[in-house]
């Protein structure tokens, strides 16, 4: 479907956030984008602060990431959480798909797709949170009617003129009827057992209530752990295990499995091929490990439920104390 332009689809007016000045001064104000662009309840989730159309494939958008948050919280090296990366990227494909593609604002969506990749030295937490540029471009538009069915997104992410980080994804847009006829009674999980979380410390984190792995009698094999009630990886109500709480899991494995236990992320490939279902064990998998000599370990991480393959990751991290 690559040759299928985005000109098939009339082109929407840019909607570049306007910073009115104020009465006491000129300076423009930075507001985020809205919320429901986004598919976030918590105003403080939003990442994005405002988008342009550049031309009918391009568009500049700007972001912030918060010195401290309370999940993607800053490492112990004083660098970013690299996740931020792609929380960044998810939020730009479904904003520009409602902002610029004619998406109705009660669409679901599927990364059926999602990678990043880091540059560590860009990343560093300074005395301000990191003001960004993202150039963002969408290729492989679906068109469907006067919206579109899905496309796939590039996005680079620069700090001060730096190079921060790369990536994109396949974004697939699925109707509420559609979405009502490939969940069906799935749409009603069952009750969701969260189960005993491994040791905090073992996979990078202070809080148990942030492991999403539970320990099982396996080695390099867990069970996912979905806590509805975390108020970032649930912000609002779902019927299936997010993609972040997937590539959260696969974090986690990773600094579990690596040598000396201790890895920051620098790159994640992520594909989806399955929903996740809340109510039946999910177990994630990890391994092998492939060791370079310049420190960097790529380790494979799968998530299977009911004998099926949900999603694959292949993690490259750094050991924590590296930067």
């Amino acid at each position: 479907m690559s040759d299928l332009l985005i000109s098939a689809v009339s082109p929407r007016r840019s909607r570049a956030l306007a910073h009115p000045a104020t009465a006491v001064s000129d300076a423009p104000l930075t507001r985020t984008v809205p919320k429901e662009f986004v598919h976030r309840a918590a105003v403080a989730e939003v990442l994005l602060t405002g988008w342009e159309r550049v031309d009918d494939v391009l568009f500049r958008m700007s972001a912030q990431w918060p010195r401290g948050h309370s999940f993607f919280s800053s490492l112990p090296t004083g660098h970013h959480d690299p996740m931020l990366a792609a929380e960044t990227i998810r939020q730009a494909g479904t904003m520009l798909a409602h902002a610029e593609f004619g998406v109705p604002l009660d669409s679901h969506f599927m990364m059926s797709d999602l990678h990043f990749t880091v540059v560590p030295e860009h990343t560093l937490v300074g005395g301000a949170p990191a003001d960004l540029d993202l150039e963002v471009s969408c290729t492989e538009v679906r068109p469907r009617g006067r919206s579109i069915a899905g496309m796939r997104i590039g996005v680079v992410i620069r700090r001060d003129g730096g190079l921060v980080a790369r990536g994109g994804g396949q974004l697939v847009c699925i109707s509420p009827s559609a979405y009502d006829r490939v969940r069906g009674a799935h749409r009603a999980p069952g009750p969701v057992a969260v189960v005993a979380p491994v040791a905090a410390e073992s996979v990078g984190r202070r809080s148990a209530f942030d492991v999403v792995l539970g320990a099982t009698d396996q080695p390099h094999r867990w069970r996912l752990r979905a806590d509805t009630s975390h108020p970032v990886l649930f912000d609002h109500p779902v019927d299936h295990a997010p993609g972040m709480l997937l590539l959260e899991a696969a974090r986690q494995a990773t600094h579990l499995f690596t040598p000396r236990r201790g890895s920051v992320p620098v790159s994640i490939t992520s594909s989806f091929q399955r929903y996740v279902e809340l109510d039946r064990p999910c177990w994630i998998e990890a391994g092998p490990v492939v060791s370079r000599g310049d420190g960097h370990t790529t380790v494979s991480v799968l998530g299977r439920q009911d004998d099926q393959q949900v999603f694959s990751c292949i993690v490259e991290a750094l050991p924590v104390h590296a930067g």
